[in-house]
């Protein structure tokens, strides 16, 4: 790693996974395609907003980069004990998420939000740190500069 500061932010909320793009035809003939996800446009504005403030001016990092990712999800009420125990986490209730979104959607999303702020493509992503867990809704994220060229 570089002697650089390393880049942390926070986003509140459900992860949106980046994934297939939707294909439509105009009455004229045209063909477009957007996202399938109509939730993805505002959960990368966050990203790039919490990332463009992690920033606090400086221009994008050059070089490669490391991502370190953590997508955090909300329980379900399955993983709750009930009862005189309610609201209390089951014993056997998992650590980690394992169901949708997949991983490698989630992380698509996060590298095209930091595009501009934080990276100037992202291509520089060379290393990539991620999981998915159980916790207070939302993504943490530290990007770094690693040496080599």
């Amino acid at each position: 790693m570089s002697s650089s500061t390393p880049i942390e932010f926070r986003v509140a909320g459900i992860p949106v996974p980046q994934g297939s793009k939707a294909t439509h035809t105009t009455k004229a003939g045209q063909t477009f395609s957007r996202e399938a996800n109509r939730n993805l446009g505002p959960w990368r504005n966050a990203i790039a907003a919490a990332a463009s403030e992690a920033m606090a001016g400086r221009p994008p990092l050059d070089g490669p980069l490391l991502l370190e990712a953590t997508f955090n999800f909300p329980r379900p009420k399955s993983h709750y004990r009930t009862g005189r125990h309610v609201g209390e986490v089951k014993a056997s209730a998992p650590v980690w998420c394992t169901t949708r979104p997949d991983l490698d959607k989630l992380l698509r999303a996060v590298g095209d939000a930091i595009t501009g702020y934080v990276c100037h493509d992202d291509a520089q992503l060379v290393e990539v740190e991620a999981v998915k867990a159980y916790g207070p809704p939302g993504l943490w994220a530290v990007v770094y500069t690693i040496g080599g060229s």
